[in-house]
Parts: structure tokens; C-alpha cells; sequence
């Protein structure tokens, strides 16, 4: 745990933003001199069954929205056998899955050089994702993208493909007790991180006086919720040891009805409360128009948020909303096609690909990971971000009553 909120403070410390650099008052040059590095000693690689250690080099800061370095790895489409084959979650409640991870996939396994053919991305529900999965090993699948949050099935499909010799990449979520090979996702300390100092920058842009925090978690039951909560922890600590007050901890959720009961307890009964770390935009917009009801004006009460929803970058310009946490998904999907091209070539990954290792909780197994970094989005660079990665259109975030609030930001639409 010490090592933990220790890299939490150094990933908050890390850098010359003035954010940090208020977060990081007081820390003494010896005991945070040298800034978090999320990766393994240059050079190296996972090493895997049977691989081989040479292949085309492969790098997370050559990654960008137009998919251009994918074409790298055909050497690994030429050399590879067998199939891809992606099993994604099928849901109406996150969307992303369809409209972003999906298509997204697709076009880096075909401007890596595969056929059509020789990968498949599906979305499907509960025990479904097991029968594809069987069935796509029984077919000549090499590797194996998967998310199975939902379905529960994770690790009997890691159970099925490792008695088969198939390695499993664990998609955006980690299965806790499986035995997938490789991760693939977002930074989920870091995240934390962001969320911490995002409210602290907030914090002094808007002048908040005697800053009054109500600390609103996830559902205790998501493994990432644990971490987010380190990462900001280890921000606001030094917050509330100088002067900030932690007002309330509801226990956490993912749903936003419930989010909004357990807000509004709290703020009957803490009538001081002036600014909430809020995890995600989902939770944070009910509470957000429980606040506009009650009369609070825009700039006046900080909040935070995750996943960068219409919503939520709308309550951002409205000045309701500090900030968001952005995942570009393009990252994601290119990091998890390019790690399936070299197991399915039989090559090892490259250290600036697989760069970190995790632990699965339940097994106490180190996972070896590929983390990929969020950014912390506000007014001032959701156009250079979120709409330059064309994650949400300019029309949609502008529409009606948000014109102005746009051109205040300097987003074209």
C-alpha cells in the first residue's frame, strides 16, 4: 500500500503544471525528486512460450487518431497464423463499446495487414461471449481480446484458452481471478490522480473560500475504484492537512439515482459542503441539476468527472463542472491490436509497448500490462482533444443553449 499512495504522489508531483506544483508544496526534494515512470527497464520484453524476441519496434507515443502506425506491424500479418478475435460486451448503457472500441479495432487490424478473415470483433451478451470465444479458438484463433465485465464469464474463457495454448488480452477491464496473459487499459492511479488535482486546480480558479469536500466514490465492488481512490487520496490529504476540510464519504456507486440519494443526504445534513470530488460525469449530472434547483450559481461549486460524456463536457462549458477524465479510446484499440499482432506472430512485445505490470487482487499474480495515460480535460482544451479526436462532434457538444458557452471557449462550430 505505501508503495502505492507513493506512486501516487510521485504521478501528482510529476511535471511543471502549476496544478501539481500546488499539490506538491511541501514536498521536500528528497522524497519526490524523481518523477513516477510507468514502464519496465528499457529494453526488455515479455517473454512468452515459444517466442521470438525479435519484430518490428512498436511504440504507445508513436499512437495517434489517424491509425498511420499501425502499418508497422504488417510484417507481424505476414509472419503470424490463425485468427484475432475480439468479444466485447453488449450493452445500451455503454455505448462507446459500438460506437468507438468496435470500428476502432477493426481498422487497426486492417491497417496492420490483416484480412478480413484473419480477425473478428463481436459485441455479444452473458454466456454468448463464452460460446465465441470456444468457438473462435476452435477455429485456429491465436489471440484473444476480451472484455467480460458483465457476463461473468472471464475467467472460464481464460480457463478454456489457456487449456487450448491461446493467450487472452484482458480489454479495458481486468478479470479478477483469471489467467489472461496480458492487460490492456487506462491508467486507473493516474486517473485518480487527475481527478485529485483537477478539483484542487478548480479549487483556487474559482475562488472557492474554506474549501468544504464531500469525496464521492465508485461502487466498491470495481477493482479500479480502489485505485482511483488512491490516487486521489494521496492528492487531497495534503489538501485537507493544510486547510481543507473532508466533510463526507458516502459509501459509492456506479448508479446515478443512487449517487444523487446519497449527495442530497449529505448535503441536508452538511450545509457547508462547497465542493464534491464526484468519480464520473454520470454520477456528477443528476447532482449537478440538484445543484442548479437549489440556486447554486456556475463557477461556484467544484466538481469532477470521468469519461468525458456530452453531458458532462456540457456542464464543463456551463461552468458547472471543473473537468472530465479523458480515455482516447484510439490509444486503447491500437495498443490492444498491436499487443495481438505480436502474440499472434510468436513475438515478443516490445517494452515500449507492455510497460507496466499490475496485480490481479484475488490471485496475487503479477500482470503483465500495457497502461495507457488519460487526460485531465477542461473549457480551454476540449477542442484541441475531444473534438479533434472527433470523440464527440462540435454540433452535438454546442447545440441550443450551449452556443455561447462554446464560443466563450473558442470551439468552432
Amino acid at each position: 500500500m505505501r508503495s502505492i499512495i507513493q506512486r501516487a504522489l510521485r504521478t501528482a508531483c510529476a511535471g511543471s503544471a502549476a496544478v501539481a506544483l500546488a499539490v506538491c508544496a511541501g514536498c521536500s526534494s528528497h522524497s519526490f525528486s524523481v518523477p513516477f515512470v510507468s514502464g519496465i527497464s528499457s529494453g526488455s520484453g515479455i517473454s512468452s512460450r515459444g517466442a521470438i524476441s525479435s519484430g518490428p519496434p512498436f511504440s504507445l507515443s508513436q499512437i495517434n487518431n489517424s491509425f498511420s502506425v499501425m502499418s508497422a506491424l504488417k510484417p507481424l500479418a505476414a509472419k503470424g497464423k490463425g485468427s484475432i478475435a475480439v468479444i466485447l460486451p453488449e450493452t445500451a448503457t455503454a455505448r462507446h463499446f459500438a460506437e468507438f472500441d468496435a470500428p476502432y479495432l477493426k481498422e487497426s487490424f486492417q491497417k496492420a495487414g490483416l484480412a478480413a478473415s484473419q480477425y473478428s470483433v463481436q459485441m455479444l451478451l452473458g454466456g454468448a461471449q463464452l460460446s465465441a470465444a470456444q468457438t473462435a479458438i476452435n477455429k485456429g484463433a491465436r489471440a484473444l481480446i476480451v472484455d467480460a465485465r458483465y457476463s461473468g464469464v472471464g475467467p472460464q474463457i481464460e480457463s478454456y484458452a489457456k487449456a487450448h495454448g491461446v493467450p487472452v488480452i484482458d480489454y479495458d477491464w481486468l478479470t479478477l481471478g483469471g489467467t489472461r496473459k496480458y492487460y490492456v487499459g487506462f491508467d486507473s492511479l493516474k486517473i485518480g490522480v487527475l481527478l485529485g488535482l483537477g478539483l484542487v486546480s478548480c479549487v483556487s480558479a474559482w475562488k472557492v473560500k474554506h474549501p468544504q469536500i464531500i469525496v464521492m466514490n465508485g461502487a466498491p465492488t470495481d477493482y479500479n475504484v480502489a485505485l482511483y481512490e488512491q490516487g486521489y487520496d494521496a492528492v487531497l490529504a495534503r489538501q485537507f492537512s493544510s486547510g481543507w476540510k473532508d466533510v463526507s464519504n458516502p459509501p459509492g456507486t456506479w448508479n446515478p439515482f443512487i449517487a444523487l440519494s446519497e449527495f442530497q443526504q449529505q448535503y441536508a445534513t452538511h450545509k457547508n459542503i462547497n465542493a464534491a470530488l464526484i468519480p464520473n460525469d454520470e454520477n456528477g449530472g443528476p447532482i449537478i441539476s440538484y445543484l442548479q434547483v437549489k440556486g447554486v450559481k456556475a463557477r461556484t461549486f467544484p466538481t469532477t468527472g470521468l469519461d468525458a460524456t456530452l453531458g458532462g463536457l456540457q456542464n464543463i462549458l456551463a461552468g458547472y463542472q471543473c473537468g472530465t477524465v479523458y480515455k482516447p479510446i484510439y490509444l486503447e484499440a491500437q495498443a490492444a491490436a498491436a499487443l495481438a499482432m505480436y502474440v499472434r506472430a510468436g513475438v515478443t512485445p516490445p517494452a515500449s509497448l507492455v510497460n507496466w505490470h499490475i496485480t490481479d487482487p484475488q490471485t496475487n499474480k503479477s500482470v503483465a500490462s500495457v497502461l495507457l495515460t488519460p487526460e485531465w480535460v477542461t473549457a480551454q482544451n476540449i477542442e484541441s482533444t475531444i473534438i479533434a479526436d472527433k470523440f464527440v462532434q462540435a454540433s452535438r457538444l454546442c447545440a441550443g443553449q450551449y452556443a455561447s458557452d462554446c464560443s466563450a471557449a473558442g470551439i468552432a462550430n
